[in-house]
């Protein structure tokens, strides 16, 4: 299977979840590692381009191609298995506690998550403290301009 995440350059690589835990985020409290990458590329920018307007668009964004091995357990949520204000935002304490528990547990490397941006489709998380995240590689790095339109 192939992910995909958007990051601006100096942060591309090596993939970790140390950005996550320092700030936290939707699926991840403060301290707590954690990979947001996406099912399509189509994702992975409206996941980013929600939290920008075309006067904080940076230009040195770049889309990360993810190769990660069929044989990597991954755990499945559909929007019946999270809590009732999981799309609210700011992101609420109990979508932060599925991202906590998951990585705690460290039962499965990967947990696939509906996208609150993109009804339908799901964002991939990955464990980086999971036995088999050595196993998941970037296939590529490609330069990626946001299309300006986008912001208008």
């Amino acid at each position: 299977m192939n992910v995909y995440r958007l990051a601006r350059e100096k942060h591309a690589t090596p993939l970790s979840g140390k950005g996550a835990a320092r700030y936290g985020a939707r699926w991840n409290p403060v301290g707590i590692e954690l990979i947001y990458t996406a099912q399509n590329r189509s994702l992975a920018m409206a996941e980013v381009a929600v939290h920008l307007t075309l006067a904080t668009l940076p230009d040195d964004y770049c889309m990360l191609t993810i190769e990660i091995p069929d044989e990597i357990k991954v755990k499945r949520l559909s929007e019946a298995d999270l809590p009732p204000d999981w799309k609210e935002f700011p992101h609420p304490a109990s979508t932060q506690s599925i991202g906590r528990d998951f990585v705690t547990e460290n039962e499965y490397c990967l947990l696939m998550i509906p996208s609150v941006v993109t009804q339908g489709d799901f964002n991939v998380l990955i464990n980086p403290n999971h036995i088999d995240f050595p196993k998941i590689s970037i296939k590529s790095i490609e330069k990626f301009p946001f299309d300006k339109r986008i912001f208008n």
